[in-house]
């Protein structure tokens, strides 16, 4: 990424823009029922089911790294404990901007709104417009999505536990420390390369007409899975957890089914409680890996939420049909 165009960006995104961030769900309103059904099934169809079990989560790189060193400088990816995960199915791909516009067509909703005096408006549709690219939300517009979705299944789903996205990240815990096809970050490697780079956002903005540039978000399937099917978790936005970010809940984290602090205890730079996320804005050498936590404003200070994304989880034993 370039940083300088990243940075400009950035701060432009201090900008306000309109956007309903009340955690109320809105009913599900009276649409063509084929309509929906066709939708659901598409939603369903692309869920990945993780068989439970136990690991080891978080930085294991000094007791099970090959060069025996912390994979993460922050301490707050510490200590290693254990944790007892529940089976549950995990969207294939994060959530894409045709799939999100759906929904909001689905719910009636206007979705968010950026103002043209903040000089964003552009580059917001043009993220917004291209079908395969992940959908741009806030924390409160990703847990709305995944409620919504359970309303109107019946199903259990919701965002995921950090847990949960660790577990299956690491292929349901192996000891691997990229979310890739083989646990490696290679960019611009031609045939051999797994995840995505600055070039491949130039040259996607350029295939899809698009001032973006490097700035332009990228296919989820562009590189392939991780070995449970699962794309596109080391970069391409930052992935909403539904956890509270604490930095020293490992060291207290209940071993069955962890599901973050019950209240929200950890606060950013600028006084706003914060949520977890997981993945990365974009992905390259040491980013991306599968023990990094984040913490983010779950308002997103207020910004347009052009780095993050989300995808859903079911939390269900058995496979959803």
């Amino acid at each position: 990424m370039n940083v300088k165009k990243f940075c400009a960006i950035s701060v432009a995104f201090l900008f306000l823009s309109g956007c309903d961030n009340s955690e109320k769900i809105e009913p599900a309103k009276k649409n063509d029922p084929a309509e929906l059904d066709v939708y659901l099934n598409k939603i369903k169809s692309e869920l990945i089911y993780v068989k439970g079990g136990d690991f080891l989560m978080g930085d294991y790189g000094e007791e099970y790294g090959p060069e025996n060193l912390p994979y993460d400088s922050n301490k707050d990816s510490k200590p290693l404990h254990k944790v007892e995960l529940s089976s549950f199915s995990i969207s294939r791909f994060k959530v894409d901007n045709e799939t999100y516009a759906k929904y909001l067509k689905l719910t009636k909703s206007t979705g968010r709104i950026v103002a043209s005096e903040s000089g964003l408006q552009d580059f917001w549709n043009e993220t917004n417009s291209i079908k395969n690219t992940p959908a741009h939300v806030d924390w409160y517009e990703a847990n709305k999505y995944c409620t919504w979705l359970a309303g109107v299944t019946k199903l259990p789903f919701s965002l995921p536990t950090e847990a949960q996205w660790e577990f299956a990240a690491r292929n349901r815990g192996e000891y691997v420390i990229a979310p890739t096809n083989d646990g490696t970050i290679r960019a611009d490697q031609g045939d051999k390369s797994n995840v995505a780079s600055e070039k491949d956002s130039k040259l996607y903005a350029e295939k899809m007409g698009t001032s973006l540039g490097v700035l332009s978000p990228l296919p989820g399937n562009l590189y392939p899975p991780n070995p449970l099917g699962i794309y596109d978790m080391a970069g391409n936005g930052y992935e909403w957890m539904k956890d509270w970010y604490d930095p020293d809940y490992y060291k207290k984290s209940p071993v069955k089914d962890p599901q973050g602090p019950e209240k929200p205890v950890f606060k950013d730079y600028q006084g706003n409680f914060t949520k977890v996320t997981r993945s990365q804005d974009f992905s390259g050498p040491g980013r991306g890996l599968t023990v990094v936590r984040h913490f983010k404003d779950p308002d997103n200070n207020g910004r347009i939420p052009a780095d993050k994304t989300v995808r859903c989880v079911v939390n269900s034993p058995t496979p959803v049909i």
